[in-house]
């Protein structure tokens, strides 16, 4: 007898699933029905603020796997469709079409990817013209419509996390005056402050106005009410185009309604089968999930591509007859503004106080190629190690090019359990183009190594 999958989401999570799922079983034994109330399937929105700043090309360019194409593989891709409600102990969901009817689709098998939703603050203004969010493809093309407006000149920021920097970049490259306005007092609170201050350096070294420590009040409007100004508790600043990126949360108001199980951070909580628990016939995945951090045990909601079309894999596999589970994650991130690199990941120190772990933590300069060769360039680099034992408990890279991407090899080394003693072992790759004699990254494990004998000599 045929079964039934039905998808709720139609972009890494739910389409990477479904894929994968049809790649084990023929539409004869499996029929495949995905929601999505868009018009795109499976895009990069990571690409989204790189495509708004001229370094690659969009929309089409960013899309993975058109809805044609998901159709020629028997999945039957239902856009501008909206999932209303899951009836989970009828086994059906309830879906209403473009044209606003309304219908009911029983299932076998139901994947949950409802990915996250953008903040946005509950302020007078926060939906006046030109005021944007970046989180879809068609927020991307509404981006860049406001831009190609006359008379815009000055771009306000709200938000200092990956969005708001990779988007102020984007900004600047269009030749606005950019202004960063940031709750926090360092942009990227992914970072610890001492990092993140060297992200402020380099954003106001670019001509970015980074106000710090400031809370928006309202969104200021003028003629035929546009956007104006972006009012603060540290003062005004004018804006002909407003850019958000104060993060996102789980999309989950579904999930909540149905009862299913939320974790601390509002998102979906699965076993490592990426079933969600206390059900046999639902799964979930990618940005509305809570994900287990491997260094510290914790629960953490990270949006990413990466673990999005992981889980979509996984569950794929499961439901298609397979076997596959998803560990956890070590929260690793890199991203850019202009020249300027930025990465981390495992705990920074906040994270890591929160664990009930104590640490030492050292911090190097250093250079991505040999002092001599051209173009070597600056970084810092951060290392935190857990006292006595030195094990490994974070990193974070902030320099020019040829920075971000050395956190892969911390990344590994704290999915193994390394200690920073191990590190300094660690045989990679040397010549003069590529690294120092000493990595970067190694020079940071040895002197937290030291660090760790320092403190044990100590007590």
């Amino acid at each position: 007898m045929t079964e039934r999958l039905v998808v709720v989401g139609g972009d890494a999570t739910g389409m990477s699933a479904a894929s994968q799922a049809r790649r084990r079983r023929p539409a004869a034994d499996l029929e495949i029905v995905a929601f999505e109330r868009g018009r795109h399937t499976s895009y990069s929105a990571c690409g989204i603020p790189y495509w708004i700043g001229g370094d690659t090309a969009g929309p089409d360019a960013l899309i993975a796997r058109t809805p044609q194409q998901h159709r020629a593989r028997d999945i039957d891709v239902r856009l501008g469709t909206e999932v209303t409600e899951l009836d989970l102990p009828a086994g059906r969901v309830r879906s209403r079409d473009p044209e606003g009817h309304e219908e009911w689709t029983g299932y076998d098998h139901l994947v949950i990817a409802t990915g996250a939703v953008p903040v946005r603050p509950d302020i007078a203004g926060i939906d006046a013209p030109g005021v944007y969010g970046v989180q879809t493809l068609d927020d991307g093309e509404a981006v860049l419509k406001g831009l190609d407006r006359a008379g815009v000149r000055q771009a306000v920021v709200v938000g200092g996390g990956y969005i708001g920097v990779e988007m102020a970049e984007a900004m600047l490259r269009h030749g606005l005056d950019v202004t960063l306005v940031d709750r926090a007092e360092q942009p990227m609170t992914t970072l610890d402050p001492d990092m993140g201050r060297l992200v402020r350096d380099a954003l106001e070294g670019l001509g970015v106005a980074v106000v710090s420590g400031a809370v928006v009040r309202e969104v200021l409007t003028g003629d035929g009410g546009r956007v104006r100004a972006v009012a603060t508790d540290r003062g005004e600043f004018p804006a002909d185009i407003v850019v958000l990126g104060l993060g996102v949360r789980p999309c989950t108001a579904l999930a909540r309604a149905a009862g299913l199980p939320l974790g601390p951070h509002g998102g979906l909580l699965t076993d490592r089968s990426m079933r969600v628990r206390g059900t046999e016939r639902v799964w979930a995945g990618g940005d509305c999930v809570e994900v287990r951090n491997l260094v510290s045990g914790a629960l953490q909601h990270i949006a990413l591509g990466t673990h999005a079309n992981k889980h979509g894999r996984i569950i794929g596999t499961n439901i298609g007859g397979g076997y596959a589970t998803f560990p956890g994650v070590v929260g690793t991130a890199v991203s850019k503004v202009c020249d300027v690199e930025l990465a981390r990941t495992g705990l920074k120190e906040s994270q890591a106080r929160g664990a009930g772990l104590e640490f030492v933590t050292a911090v190097i300069e250093s250079t991505s190629r040999a002092g001599y060769y051209p173009d070597a360039a600056p970084m810092t680099v951060k290392m935190i190690a857990e006292r006595g034992t030195g094990r490994l408990l974070g990193v974070q890279i902030v320099g020019r090019e040829g920075a971000a991407k050395r956190v892969d090899v911390a990344a590994v080394a704290l999915t193994a359990g390394m200690t920073v003693g191990q590190m300094v072992d660690l045989d990679l790759g040397y010549a003069p183009p590529f690294s120092p004699v000493w990595d970067p990254v190694l020079v940071a494990a040895r002197k937290a190594a030291d660090a760790v004998a320092a403190d044990i000599r100590k007590a």
